[in-house]
């Protein structure tokens, strides 16, 4: 079995490009059904597939924005121990609490950064799934529509307006 959505296409790709010409006609051609439909099954199996790997990344990235909150609280901590310890004379408080103020400031700056990069990794990746999901599905949704119209052409069916009535194909009435 295919391991992903974009190979899976490729070998739908090549069935209907591999195909044979319907006779008397060069742009027609003839499938498989059965294989067809199982690869576009498969396809559809491996979509929550790749929805699974988003929300991985959606809880990868929440991991990461606690463990800035865990990173500043530590660091905002030892400032605050470290305050406490320098209270002792007048001129290492004042140096104490500069301290601990670059420390939170540096706390939050990395906290921010932290989150941004995990925002924009997880944006683009999910932008990428997305993009990948629906080119997968446009495909899906042309080869459908090629099958269809394949069949009905070897069938003599003119598909309807409404598109309701779905003709269905007999691999044995084309061999006769």
């Amino acid at each position: 079995m295919a391991s992903g959505v974009e190979e899976l296409l490729d070998m739908l790709f090549d069935m209907v490009d591999e195909a044979k010409n319907v006779p008397l006609s060069s742009d027609k051609c003839m499938i498989e059904r059965d294989r067809a439909l199982d690869l576009i099954d498969d396809i559809r199996a491996q979509f929550p597939v790749e929805l699974s790997e988003a929300k991985k990344l959606m809880a990868s990235r929440a991991d990461m924005i606690a463990s800035a909150k865990r990173e500043a609280d530590a660091i905002r901590r030892q400032a605050e121990e470290k305050a406490k310890q320098m209270l002792a004379e007048e001129s290492i408080l004042l140096q104490a609490r500069q301290r601990a103020n670059e420390l939170m400031q540096q706390a939050e700056d990395r906290s921010r950064e932290l989150k941004r990069s995990a925002n924009d990794y997880c944006e683009d990746a999910l932008r990428r799934t997305e993009e990948a999901v629906a080119e997968a599905y446009d495909e899906i949704k042309k080869s459908r529509s090629r099958f269809r119209a394949a069949a009905s052409a070897a069938l003599g069916i003119q598909p309807s307006a409404g598109g309701s009535a779905r003709p269905m194909y007999d691999a044995a009435a084309d061999e006769d």
